[in-house]
């Protein structure tokens, strides 16, 4: 799934002598990256970042079988976890509780049924089927020991953080950045961003649009553009793999919602969120699309630092809604 958010306007430029642009790009965490920022000094960027990357790739990717997450998946009890796991974990324990159980990081069991994960699909997923998989399901079904081992109520229960890692993983690059004295960059990682500072050249907040859900892959455009400061941006959508209603007309996507078990149909189409982590938007934006636009309103309407643009579907045709304070973050 491609995330929905389009980094705009990279160019490549120089602010003036005491304070270069920077900018570097490449692959991470199984898609593209790009990174700006404005320095006054030379410091090994590249090799920093890579070495975040490698950290979190070691911590919480499913996708490496020796990581932590992979092991204690596979049902290692003597993995001591370490502090970006832990961090990880309370975020995403932050966003279940909150949303009821529908943002849930032990959904993993269920998204490596239906083909969607690094497991093996089942071939007959009936109803018998998704009850026992449920059983394995809710993040109160694990714990965190003093010593820092991850303790589960039944070892098939199977951890899942890549609805929540990459926003996780722009969030420590920007603090590897902050650490090396800068104070103006965004960081874009597959649609995901964060923002500090401002643009020096452009002498403004970083602007970034939010992609045009109707619009062909070939020919992409924007319905809006937004001013990203101090904020991290993240969104979560299957639009361009929609069902049409026989009955209806109405276009639904496919979520899989971690209380029933189901890969349930959801009226939003797109859900970007921007709130003061990207790791936190990124679990939002994953929560907006299993619970639909109703519950999302009333989760956003509770909220005082996560705001929202949803698509949805309305009859045949798509609509917006925006939280109270998504509107701040407009550019006219």
């Amino acid at each position: 799934m491609k995330y929905l958010i389009i980094l705009l306007m990279f160019i490549s430029c120089a602010q003036k002598e005491t304070n270069e642009r920077r900018s570097f790009s490449g692959q991470a965490l199984g898609t593209s990256y790009n990174v700006q920022f404005y320095s006054d000094h030379q410091f090994p960027v590249q090799e920093k970042f890579d070495s975040v990357i490698a950290a979190i790739n070691h911590s919480m990717s499913t996708y490496i079988p020796d990581s932590d997450i992979s092991r204690i998946n596979a049902g290692d009890t003597t993995v001591v976890v370490d502090d970006m796991f832990k961090e990880v974990l309370n975020q995403s324990r932050e966003v279940y509780e909150v949303t009821a159980g529908y943002y849930d990081p032990t959904v993993g069991i269920l998204v490596n049924a239906y083909g969607f994960g690094p497991g093996k699909p089942i071939k007959q997923l009936d109803d018998k089927v998704l009850d026992s998989l449920k059983h394995y399901v809710g993040l109160d079904e694990i714990n965190l020991s003093s010593q820092g081992r991850i303790k589960k109520e039944n070892s098939a229960v199977y951890i899942d953080f890549n609805s929540i890692a990459k926003g996780y993983c722009i969030d420590r690059i920007g603090v590897m950045l902050e650490q090396n004295s800068v104070t103006d960059y965004l960081i874009e990682m597959g649609g995901e961003l964060r923002g500090r500072g401002t643009n020096l050249e452009k002498k403004s907040a970083w602007k970034v649009g939010i992609e045009n859900i109707d619009a062909p892959v070939e020919d992409r455009t924007y319905t809006t553009i937004v001013a990203l400061t101090d904020r991290g941006m993240a969104g979560s959508g299957n639009y361009r793999k929609f069902r049409i209603d026989s009955a209806t007309g109405k276009r639904f996507v496919h979520t899989v919602n971690p209380l029933t078990g189901l890969a349930e149909k959801t009226d939003v189409l797109s859900a970007t969120v921007i709130a003061s982590t990207c790791a936190i938007a990124d679990a939002y934006a994953t929560a907006c699309m299993a619970m639909g636009l109703e519950r999302s309103k009333k989760v956003l309407e509770s909220l005082d630092n996560v705001d929202a643009y949803l698509l949805y579907a309305a009859g045949d045709t798509t609509a917006v809604y925006m939280s109270n304070g998504f509107g701040k973050y407009l550019v006219e």
